[in-house]
């Protein structure tokens, strides 16, 4: 087999050290020399080790994507002049059954990556890194948030108050000041009630029926601790965001641009930025990126027969922003998106329906991002102006089973 680098190296990490194999091919046919060492993970170590690299001439490094214990070894080492640093998926480098240790991987990662063997994950350049760090800690944070809020429901249900039957959001601004009420002690239902606020006012009798209950004192402490804990999950969400919109100038056009399609929001949009870096050149075409985000079909065959075709593992920070835009997209009609949404919908289910719209979603974002062009909706009679004859037989087999005679005449 071809050997496209001489000298590589490949990199075993753990969490306190890493397992070191440099591979030196020898000339002609003579057996490679392979040498494996430890380092430690701590930052000076490593600091030598890009100096070992170097002394030995490497021009390739390869190591796993293992957790996050490869992020100080790659970050030390990405900008080490000559050479090539490869983050492969763990997936890809499977070593044989029977060696499987430490040593072992890291020689097996050496020998593929001479033979170039290996393909390298996405990295992002580091204003990317900073914001997907800043994006990832919102979206965690924001779920955080909606757990202490569904704490403070159940405790509501443990006193007897039905509040969330009625509201929408029990934290909104008629449910907050209601539920400020009776922690400050106050147990009269129609006054509680009649702090509700805008639309809710018309559900003023309901309400007085739903806060009603055994509300005491131990439910308004627990009560005061969950909303204090939800006040400062909201601050922590808002100081993110203005740090976000802060760093997401550079990258202001690209973000605007994709968020005049439908379904995609303001914070979609921040995901999808800091996720794929915002530049779509990085993947040779827009089914190179749905394969990387996980919104393609996978391909599990066998004699002929397919065993599967559930979706690979993709991206899950990316899936979650791009399905909760595909499920705006279902509740909104008149788009293209949604009849596309209802037409898979009702033949194969809502969820592959949201993949497949994931799917266009990021179809459409690539030829935007790469043409520079804004989002033209080909309409929600999409389909039915693509095929015509198809539309109108559906529509007549429809009436049909209804039990009606069809007769089709041209309008003048």
């Amino acid at each position: 087999m071809e050997v496209i680098h001489v000298r590589c190296a490949g990199l075993d990490i753990s969490k306190k050290d890493a397992k070191v194999c440099v591979r030196v091919a020898g000339p002609g046919r003579r057996k490679a020399v392979e040498t494996v060492t430890t380092w430690s993970s701590m930052t000076t170590q490593v600091l030598a080790l890009r100096e070992h690299l170097a002394a030995e001439q490497v021009t390739c490094v390869v190591m796993e994507a293992t957790g996050d214990y490869w992020k100080p070894f790659y970050y030390l080492l990405e900008d080490l002049p000559g050479v090539e640093v490869v983050l492969v998926n763990a997936r890809h480098v499977k070593n044989l059954p029977g060696r499987k240790t430490d040593v072992a991987d890291a020689t097996w990662l050496a020998q593929l990556g001479a033979h170039g063997l290996v393909r390298g994950s996405f990295v992002p350049p580091e204003p990317i890194r900073q914001l997907r760090d800043l994006t990832r800690t919102r979206t965690a944070i924001t779920r955080e948030r909606s757990r202490e809020i569904q704490r403070l429901e159940k405790l509501l249900e443990d006193a007897g108050i039905k509040l969330s039957s009625i509201a929408t959001d029990i934290v909104g601004v008629s449910g907050r000041a209601m539920i400020e009420a009776l922690v400050a002690g106050d147990r009269d239902a129609g006054r509680m009630a009649d702090l509700a606020q805008r639309r809710m006012r018309v559900k003023i009798p309901q309400l007085t029926e739903a806060l009603v209950g055994r509300f005491n004192d131990h439910h308004a402490f627990l009560a005061r601790v969950h909303l204090d804990l939800i006040d400062q999950h909201t601050a922590v969400i808002r100081q993110l965001t203005e740090r976000i919109e802060a760093m997401m100038e550079p990258f202001r056009g690209f973000h605007d641009l994709i968020c005049t399609i439908p379904g995609v929001s303001t914070l979609t949009a921040d995901v999808v930025v800091a996720e794929t870096g915002a530049d779509m050149r990085r993947f040779q075409s827009a089914k190179h990126l749905a394969s990387w985000a996980g919104t393609t079909p996978g391909n599990n065959e066998s004699a002929g027969r397919v065993k599967s075709s559930r979706t690979r593992p993709g991206n899950p920070y990316l899936q979650g922003a791009l399905g909760a835009s595909a499920m705006s997209i279902a509740r909104t009609p008149g788009t293209y998106f949604n009849a596309k949404y209802r037409r898979i919908a009702t033949r194969r289910g809502p969820q592959k329906a949201n993949v497949a719209v994931q799917h266009a979603l990021l179809v459409t974002i690539w030829h935007m991002g790469t043409t520079g062009t804004l989002y033209d909706d080909p309409g929600a009679d999409y389909y039915s102006r693509l095929r015509p004859e198809r539309a109108r037989q559906r529509a007549i087999h429809q009436l049909e089973a209804m039990g009606y005679r069809v007769t089709l005449d041209h309008a003048s």
